[in-house]
């Protein structure tokens, strides 16, 4: 579960999806109510935190004008800057992706591409510190299951 907490953070680990699966090995292993109980109770606090990562930038973007497309221009950078500039390419690929995407559709107006890719960064921001919290929170669960039972 701590592996999938860094991986909330690191791009490269499934963060919520490794916190689930560990949730899954410690259920099957106790194999009581309880421990299906806490599991269930966790897999729904790790589904809000992975949708509201998704939701929120689309959303914000959308709020500022942007089309969906802006986002997927923005995730292929992100995958491009990954494999360009080790370690900071994700976020530089899709922060450069975002405002190319932009500055196209503002026809070259900068400063309005810039608010835009501004409103991105926070939205995916605000994503990654809700998929945190998700975990944080799934994993306090499992916690104190553990010391109760």
């Amino acid at each position: 579960m701590a592996v999938g907490v860094v991986g909330v953070l690191v791009p490269v680990l499934p963060g919520l999806l490794l916190v689930a699966g560990a949730a899954l090995v410690w259920a099957l292993t106790e194999q009581d109510t309880l421990s299906w109980v806490v599991f269930a109770a966790m897999i729904v606090v790790l589904g809000v935190g992975a949708i509201a990562k998704y939701v929120l930038p689309a959303r914000d973007l959308a709020a500022a004008g942007a089309p969906r497309s802006t986002l997927v221009v923005g995730a292929v950078g992100a995958v491009v800057g990954f494999f360009v500039i080790p370690v900071v390419g994700l976020p530089v690929g899709g922060i450069a992706g975002v405002f190319v995407a932009e500055l196209r559709r503002l026809r070259g107006d900068r400063a309005a591409a810039w608010r835009s890719t501004w409103v991105t960064i926070k939205a995916v921001g605000l994503g990654i510190l809700l998929e945190l919290a998700a975990a944080l929170v799934a994993v306090a669960i499992w916690a104190v299951a553990v010391l109760v039972g």
